[in-house]
């Protein structure tokens, strides 16, 4: 099957076309955020103070970019373990993000509020960071930029491939899989 092209910041109509198993590419602007960005964005909220990004409608990336070398935009841009980000993403959710990228399993508490929120977990090919780097095609850093690797990011994708894990219907394409070849 073909991917589906999206175009990124997202709507809730986008997150519902979309299902466990679904195969995307990601064209416009998605913003990288790892643990230490997490947290940051997480005491802004419980403060009511502004974030330094525009949550709504975005996807964030879990990936700590490597320096960019001469002539790139970004360096190698592979995705870290989203379950680090799991004490975070509800909240994130609830403060409008539509959907995160990463690689490996997310625990319930996730998965409920990307039911609740209307949200997608997506994952990206561990270990294709240098691949993946190709589809960014323009990268800055906006906030906490004292963060190094782990500030946050604005980057323009272009074809970015990625696959619905979990959607928000409550489907999980890693629990799928299991079971289909579960003895």
């Amino acid at each position: 099957m073909e991917p589906k092209k999206i175009t990124a910041p997202l709507s809730d109509d986008d997150v519902l076309s979309l299902k466990a198993g679904d195969n995307v590419l990601i064209s416009g602007v998605i913003y990288t955020a790892r643990d230490a960005a997490h947290k940051k964005l997480i005491e802004l909220m419980e403060k009511g103070e502004p974030l330094p990004i525009d949550l709504h409608g975005q996807i964030i990336y879990y990936v700590g970019p490597t320096p960019a070398r001469p002539g790139q935009v970004i360096g190698s841009a592979g995705p870290t373990t989203s379950g680090r980000m799991d004490a975070y993403t509800p909240k994130m959710l609830e403060s409008g993000m539509k959907a995160c990228i990463g690689k490996g399993l997310r625990n319930q508490a996730v998965k409920d509020a990307l039911q609740k929120h209307r949200g997608l977990y997506l994952a990206a090919v561990g270990g294709a960071g240098a691949l993946l780097s190709k589809k960014i095609k323009k990268c800055e850093v906006v906030a906490y930029p004292e963060l190094g690797a782990e500030a946050i990011h604005r980057l323009e994708v272009e074809d970015f491939p990625a696959t619905v894990i979990n959607d928000a219907y409550g489907s999980d394409l890693y629990a799928e899989g299991a079971k289909a070849y579960a003895r």
